[in-house]
């Protein structure tokens, strides 16, 4: 049966930020999240349990406790939420995936902010830039985050997640960064967190540890972005340019 359940009923929100972090190109929303969960040390509040997720059980080093692959972790006194992803979400499950997480924001009065990396051949720091549904262009407004310099379109859950928000008009955010398309990339996720996420939330997260530790989060994620390119696009969220013809 899908559903999230809620393991901590004593924390309660008020209009929440959630950051998403399912696995995408350059692995940069995945990255920005479990640093985001990381530094503020998160405690685990929900457990994600939607069609379309794999079932299986994940165990981390030294913690004997299995969890489910996405889980959702909370800091009520900042007003923050994340998803946290170990696996991609299939492509034919996308939309029930979609529709029951979105059930459950649109319930709990959260807005949402959906993170995608777009390939790209990067000579400088990583260009960011937002698209919104509902209200959540307000956000991107007060953040002073610009709008896509070209037509695209974003793919895969995140896709998914962002096309029910728009079909339902749910008020969201999505961000969209400069990435490596081949391999993990820290610096895209660091700015996504600096120049993203953090204004937006008014969360303030540090970030230099993302590129000292550069190469060690390479080597740890490089397996699962093989396996996301393996996977293809309708697992891999990513942003592309539309083009004039299709």
């Amino acid at each position: 049966m899908a559903r999230i359940t809620v393991h901590d009923e004593s924390i309660s929100f008020d209009e929440p930020f959630l950051v998403e972090g399912l696995p995408g190109l350059g692995l940069v929303g995945k990255i920005a999240t479990d640093h985001i969960v990381r530094e503020l040390e998160m405690s685990h509040y929900a457990s994600v349990h939607c069609d379309g997720l794999p079932r299986i059980g994940v165990y981390h080093q030294e913690d004997d406790e299995l969890k489910p692959p996405v889980r959702l972790y909370a800091d009520p006194d900042r007003g923050l939420l994340a998803l946290q992803s170990e696996v991609p979400v299939s492509g034919s499950g996308a939309p029930e995936f979609a529709a029951c997480v979105s059930s459950w924001l649109e319930e709990e009065d959260v807005t949402p902010i959906y993170l995608s990396g777009r390939p790209a051949e990067k000579e400088s720091s990583p260009e960011l830039y937002g698209v919104a549904t509902g209200d959540g262009r307000r956000h991107l407004d007060e953040a002073g985050i610009v709008p896509p310099r070209e037509t695209g379109f974003i793919s895969g859950p995140t896709g998914a997640l962002l096309n029910y928000a728009a079909e339902t008009d749910l008020d969201s955010v999505g961000l969209v960064v400069e990435s490596n398309p081949k391999f993990p990339d820290p610096e895209a996720a660091r700015a996504l967190v600096k120049n993203g996420i953090g204004p937006i939330t008014g969360v303030e997260v540090d970030v230099d540890s993302l590129i000292e530790q550069a190469e060690e989060i390479r080597e740890q994620r490089e397996q699962l972005a093989q396996r996301m390119q393996q996977a293809g696009e309708d697992e891999s969220s990513q942003a592309r340019p539309l083009g004039m013809y299709q």
